[in-house]
């Protein structure tokens, strides 16, 4: 018997893992016409607004935009005001997404219908959702202004709380498809060893499911930081205390269309960096 006919001997050298076939230019070229013309058509509709986006740029005045006050209170806001919403995303929608994945209730699939509806429905149309629920005159603002003397909309709170609302389902979903994923027979061993349910999801679950928490929460924040319009219809825009970045760039583009596309230039460059950080770390499993 020769060496090639030895098992594994078409494996690499060493590893007993098969050689990975290299992918070039040459691979499209088995692509049906069919499929390739229209996957190229789509490719350039996504990327020649972006294209645009960086030729039009104004890159010699680009420092004089970027260095004004309003721009850095508007980013500094968003960042805050991001952050802010994730974190309350965490707090409250692990929780909810865990009772979604491991408890079996009725209207289950109601439930989760409901917590998915800010993914479809327009934000204009949560943030009139908002306004009556908490404004003023809502449903649960009249008595928080009454009882508490808090008022919610148009603050700084306002714009946190339309964040949360618009980028909460992303986390939600993100973790109870890592929750239904991962296996519960360890949930449940830790639970017949003495320790509760919250131990056990604290203790066991929770490092299990870390990178799915951690892929939602991503999302969530990329969610919230491009927020636009359930911010501006629960929170208005108001420079300093709700303005944040999509709101500085539409009213940018009203009066000064080169310090929009700055402003956009700093929020493209934002998602970028956050795409490619989620898709290294927990897309790829690298």
């Amino acid at each position: 018997m020769t060496s090639l006919d030895k098992p594994g001997a078409a494996a690499g050298p060493r590893t007993g893992r098969p050689r990975r076939r290299r992918v070039g230019a040459g691979a499209l070229r088995g692509v049906p016409l069919p499929l390739l013309l229209p996957g190229l058509v789509a490719l350039a509709f996504l990327l020649l607004p972006l294209l645009a986006l960086l030729v039009r740029a104004p890159w010699r005045t680009l420092p004089d935009q970027l260095s004004s006050t309003e721009v850095w209170q508007a980013l500094q806001l968003s960042l805050i005001s991001a952050t802010a919403a994730t974190a309350v995303s965490l707090v409250l929608g692990v929780p909810l997404a865990w009772l979604l994945a491991r408890t079996d209730f009725p209207g289950r699939g109601l439930v989760r219908a409901l917590v998915t509806l800010p993914l479809v429905l327009p934000p204009v149309v949560g943030g009139v959702a908002l306004l009556l629920a908490l404004g003023r005159n809502g449903i649960i603002g009249q008595w928080l202004d009454s009882w508490f003397g808090i008022t919610l909309p148009f603050t700084t709170t306002g714009v946190v709380i339309a964040e949360a609302f618009v980028a909460m389902p992303f986390l939600v979903i993100s973790v109870e498809g890592t929750l239904r994923a991962a296996d519960p027979r360890f949930e449940e061993a830790a639970t017949t060893l003495g320790a509760s349910r919250f131990t056990a999801f604290r203790r066991v679950t929770l490092p299990l499911i870390a990178p799915g928490v951690a892929a939602g929460a991503v999302l969530a924040w990329a969610r919230a930081l491009g927020e636009f319009g359930a911010t501006i219809t629960f929170a208005g825009n108001f420079p300093g205390r709700t303005q944040t970045m999509p709101l500085a760039v539409y009213l940018a583009l009203q009066n000064d269309p080169d310090a929009a596309v700055a402003l956009s230039l700093v929020l493209l460059t934002v998602s970028i960096a956050v795409l490619a950080g989620l898709r290294d770390r927990w897309m790829t499993g690298a």
